[in-house]
Formats: structure tokens, C-alpha cells, sequence
């Protein structure tokens, strides 16, 4: 994993991994909500993300989490419990 600080300065949300993942995917699906969501769950699937909408999901969820997360790191992000490990990580490294 990569975790460069985002050059656009941190705009970092209070919260859990979790809870910045549901917000920042609210932000493209409104009525998105992980709860009673599997865990394993496919994102893309499961909210109906295109290509782009899941691009863009990547690059929201590292401007909140404050670092960028790069393009070959995007396929950890595919389940809810990949994407809040792998939030976890970089916050963590950059913390």
C-alpha cells in the first residue's frame, strides 16, 4: 500500500473507517447505507457503482481519509471490510 499525503490538504471526517466509507458513498449513491450490509459485500454491486462512480468514490474516500489512494491500491477498496481495513492502514501510517 501506498499512502501519500493528499496535497490538497486533509479534509478528514470525524469517525470510524466505516462511517467515512458510508458517508463518502452517500455522497454518489444518496440513499446508500452499509447497515445490514455483509461485510464481504462487493461495493460495486451492491450500489449499483459504475466505473466511474467508483473512481470517484477512490477518490473522495482518500481526500477524506487525507491521503491519496493510488489507482493499483483501488482494488482493496472493492468490500466494505476491505475498504475500511485498508482505511485504517493509511490512516494509521499517516496518523
Amino acid at each position: 500500500m501506498t499512502t501519500t499525503p493528499s496535497q490538497s490538504g486533509s479534509q478528514t471526517a470525524p469517525g470510524s473507517p466505516r462511517e467515512m466509507l458510508e458517508t463518502t458513498l452517500r455522497e454518489i449513491v444518496p440513499d446508500a447505507s452499509l447497515d445490514g450490509v455483509n461485510g464481504d459485500a462487493d461495493l460495486r454491486e451492491t450500489f449499483e457503482l459504475d466505473s466511474l462512480d467508483f473512481v470517484e468514490l477512490v477518490e473522495r474516500l482518500g481526500k477524506r481519509a487525507g491521503f491519496r489512494i493510488e489507482d493499483d491500491d483501488a482494488d482493496q477498496l472493492r468490500t466494505i471490510d476491505a475498504a475500511t481495513a485498508f482505511l485504517s492502514r493509511g490512516m494509521r501510517r499517516i496518523g
